[in-house]
């Protein structure tokens, strides 16, 4: 089984209201999967529930495994609660929690929204550039998945996050080389905490140095470990 249920965490300003739902999407729906597990004559024989590294909170520079400590902003509370959701599975079946960075691909996820000032010359680092992202490619994360759910030794948290995570003033020139446009203009925090409030913070303007620990630990191999490979084949530069 595999859930990745949830509201956006970017498809709307942050009210009080909206963040209401991104929580309850993911909890409730999390804790009616376990409750009907833990009452299946048959469980599955893998629980793969989604997650976030939002998980550990604004953390600079410290790399951060699987192993590191919970964030108490609000996403990291989010993810905490989803995770402890799932766990109530653990004794009916394996669990697993893929703790999802920046998915890239060209047709879906964040980069889209991105692209625009790319595209005009006017694209370039957010805030300081120096927080960083945490990406992977899509087919590395569907590769992960898949690997997870084929490795029984695979449990509990999973960071599904490329080996070499960018900072957001790499990850600009990247995306700027990528597309073969400058990548030099700056977007001001002052200005995103205007447009966007709360969210400017917790998901552009701070960041989690996340690594796939226990992925390579473990054998998997990306195939898009760094950021210009990943960049460079979404945008046909193979």
């Amino acid at each position: 089984m595999i859930n990745l249920a949830g509201e956006s965490i970017a498809g709307h300003r942050w009210s009080a209201a909206h963040k209401q739902r991104i929580l309850d999407s993911r909890v409730d729906t999390t804790r009616r999967l376990a409750d009907a597990i833990r009452g299946a004559a048959r469980p599955p024989r893998v629980f793969v529930s989604g997650s976030a590294v939002g998980y550990y909170g604004p953390h600079g520079d410290e790399v951060l495994t699987e192993s590191s400590g919970a964030g108490a902003d609000f996403l990291a509370r989010v993810c905490v609660a989803w995770e402890s959701e799932a766990a109530r599975a653990a004794d009916r079946t394996r669990v697993v929690c893929i703790r999802t960075g920046l998915v890239l691909e060209r047709d879906g996820g964040a980069l889209p929204q991105m692209l625009p000032p790319f595209r005009f010359g006017l694209g370039g680092p957010v805030g300081s550039g120096r927080q960083y992202w945490p990406w992977i490619h899509r087919d590395d994360w569907i590769a992960l998945v898949r690997w997870a759910i084929d490795h029984e030794r695979v449990d509990g948290a999973l960071n599904a996050t490329a080996p070499a995570p960018a900072t957001n003033r790499e990850f600009a020139a990247a995306l700027g080389r990528a597309m073969h446009r400058p990548a030099i203009l700056p977007a001001p925090a002052f200005a995103l905490r205007l447009l966007l409030g709360e969210m400017a913070d917790a998901l552009l303007l701070s960041g989690q140095r996340a690594v796939p620990d226990k992925a390579q630990r473990s054998g998997f191999v990306f195939r898009y470990p760094r950021v210009d490979e990943a960049l460079n084949a979404i945008f046909g530069r193979t």
